[in-house]
């Protein structure tokens, strides 16, 4: 996320904490912290670490990755069309209903099944839509020792898209349409409406082009991780308008 406060303040309506204090990065990793939009706080941008803790943990975990599927799906057919178990999981079963969150992104990074982040892709919505936002969960752990009080998240991930497929890759955070973000923060809406929006993004709406293996330290840092290192997966979409002069009160009349 290399966007300026004053961009996200303005493309998702919300101010900035007080004590909001974000270094651009285009390398963020668990541990990190990141910007989020909470249900909590929806007209607030925080800082949330990345990797989540559950309320229960008796120490700090990092669980940067949900299954929408849960335990279900373990082959990750990319068509699956069952049940969306992350309501029933421990760690993720509060969240999903009444702590969810929206994560900005300029685009993610992937590796390939095989190769992992040995053989990484940039991937990130056409027509420079940026930033857009993955659908999040979080959780308030406490340390017990010290009375420290943490803030985490974790990305949901659903089944690939034709895309995603490509790289080749078996999994992919889910991206949520500006139309359905506020639905997303809303804590009153219905769960069933909530797993209805854990499906993958349009793949037309996508792009990916690779990128080198540098990017897979996570203390690497600097624009020279995304150069491209070969051309994108496929062909770039324009949106093409067209201008129509229509002329009123004017013409033939009757007399």
């Amino acid at each position: 996320m290399v966007q300026k406060v004053e961009v996200l303040e303005k493309r998702y309506n919300v101010s900035a904490a007080p004590d909001f204090d974000f270094q651009a990065s285009y390398n963020i990793s668990p541990g990190d912290f990141a910007p989020v939009i909470s249900s909590e706080n929806p007209r607030q941008l925080s800082l949330f670490q990345f990797g989540m803790t559950p309320f229960w943990a008796k120490k700090k975990m990092y669980l940067f990755n949900a299954r929408a599927e849960g335990d279900r799906n373990k082959e990750n057919v990319p068509d699956y069309k069952g049940a969306k178990e992350i309501i029933m999981k421990p760690a993720f079963r509060k969240p999903i209903r009444s702590q969810r969150c929206l994560i900005p992104a300029d685009a993610f990074i992937e590796g390939t099944t095989k190769d992992g982040l040995s053989k990484p892709f940039l991937i990130y919505l056409q027509n420079k839509e940026r930033p857009f936002s993955f659908a999040g969960i979080y959780d308030l752990w406490v340390d017990e020792k010290t009375g420290e009080e943490l803030k985490s998240f974790s990305i949901i991930t659903t089944t690939p898209n034709e895309l995603m497929q490509k790289l080749p890759h078996h999994r992919m955070p889910v991206i949520l349409s500006k139309n359905d973000e506020k639905k997303w923060l809303n804590v009153n809406t219905p769960l069933t409406e909530i797993t209805k929006l854990l499906r993958p993004y349009p793949s037309e709406l996508m792009n990916a082009y690779p990128v080198g293996p540098e990017i897979k330290n996570p203390r690497a840092e600097g624009k020279n991780l995304i150069s491209p290192k070969g051309k994108p997966l496929q062909a770039e979409m324009k949106i093409r308008t067209r201008n129509e002069l229509h002329l009123q009160g004017m013409g033939n009349r009757k007399k």
